[in-house]
């Protein structure tokens, strides 16, 4: 069973999101048999990759918030990041144009290792303080998930992954996915925001069944028919 998740890595939600999904794929006997995609997503191409903000002047410039308004949004975040086991430091995180991290995030796919850098993403930006669009911060995430660092930063300074990155932007819009995250379960159902873990779990059991036993028999008591044994009416 396939998951597609569409995400960027300046988005809180998706970092809850992703908590709280995985928490609910943890629970499930057929774990084991999930694949998981990420998918880029840019909330903002329009941010300069040379300038990072703090979030509340972020909210203020972009958004027009008032600081207060801004401020009070974010400690509601902060809230639900804490019930799906996140310390958001938000006074830290920069605020930034996310094309090049997702280069690193196309890459890691290579090593089969999309999951943990989405990870590693998330903590940089959320709970580092880090400017994650800035080389020598992605280099590092790289070494630090064992990945070739000359090979990583030829990909973040390259337009080896502007297309993929692209494609999957594309994708989303011929989809109408306008917000993340967004899961697409199996190429067939879907599951948009921060839902909790509970809801996860119901849609992947669900799926899940489907994939398994995809036909539901419409039938009416049996009917006549041959299998490997026979016939019968």
């Amino acid at each position: 069973m396939k998951i597609e998740i569409w995400s960027d890595v300046m988005c809180p939600f998706c970092y809850i999101g992703k908590n709280n999904f995985e928490q609910a794929l943890e629970k499930l006997p057929f774990k084991n048999e999930v694949e998981v995609e990420w998918k880029s997503f840019q909330l903002d191409p329009t941010l300069d990759p040379a300038q990072p903000q703090n979030t509340i002047e972020y909210f203020k410039e972009k958004k027009g918030f008032p600081a207060e308004q801004a401020a009070q949004m974010i400690g509601q975040v902060a809230q639900m990041g804490k019930g799906a086991g996140i310390d958001f430091n938000f006074e830290k995180a920069l605020i930034i144009n996310t094309f090049t991290a997702h280069k690193l995030l196309h890459l890691a796919k290579k090593y089969g290792k999309a999951n943990e850098m989405e990870e590693a993403l998330f903590k940089a930006h959320f709970i580092d303080g880090k400017n994650v669009g800035d080389i020598e911060v992605l280099v590092a995430l790289a070494e630090n998930l064992n990945m070739d660092k000359d090979e990583a930063r030829q990909a973040l300074v390259s337009d080896q992954f502007n297309y993929e990155i692209n494609q999957d932007i594309q994708e989303a819009k011929n989809n109408g996915i306008s917000s993340v995250p967004f899961f697409v379960l199996n190429g067939k159902y879907a599951v948009s925001g921060a839902q909790p873990a509970e809801v996860f779990a119901e849609a992947l059991q669900q799926t899940y069944k489907e994939t398994v036993s995809p036909f539901k028999d419409l039938s009416k008591d049996g009917g006549a028919s041959c299998d490997a044994d026979g016939c019968s009416i």
